[in-house]
């Protein structure tokens, strides 16, 4: 069995939207779209939300935040794509680069998908008070610190 995930870092959805985010910035530093600022910086503004929301949903508290903030993250993904058929329609993206991006940006939404169906299947058998591994029935008992 693998190690319990810790930190956001170690989350694949997380580490492709680091990746997404970083070709959206360079390919928005360069020719016509980088005098665009208005249609950029929207695309910079799409991107960076994949990243961060999956980060900060993760830091929250239970699965049903995680579940939101995971929804936000993969709504964001759908909106940079739109953002993408702008750029190209307008002749600012070259046909490959456009591929690249809108490839990436669609293998985000899927691992970001991936994780949130995870997440829900989660949250709902923790709602119908099915907290073990196996899924049987069981009631979590807390651990109280000091006591052995």
């Amino acid at each position: 069995m693998s190690e319990p995930i810790r930190t956001f870092e170690q989350l694949v959805a997380w580490q492709k939207a680091r990746d997404l985010t970083r070709l959206i910035y360079k390919i928005t530093s360069e020719g016509p779209l980088a005098r665009d600022f208005r249609l950029s910086g929207q695309m910079r503004d799409a991107g960076v939300p994949a990243m961060s929301n999956t980060a900060e949903g993760f830091e929250r508290s239970n699965a049903g935040e995680f579940f939101q903030f995971l929804s936000i993250a993969k709504s964001s993904c759908a909106e940079l794509r739109s953002h993408l058929y702008v750029a190209l329609d307008v002749g600012y993206l070259e046909c490959a680069v456009f591929e690249d991006a809108m490839g990436k940006a669609r293998e985000t939404a899927a691992v970001i998908g991936g994780l949130r169906a995870a997440v829900k299947r989660h949250r709902d058998a923790v709602r119908r008070g099915r907290n073990r591994v196996d899924g049987t029935q069981g009631t979590a008992q807390p651990v109280r610190e000091g006591r052995r």
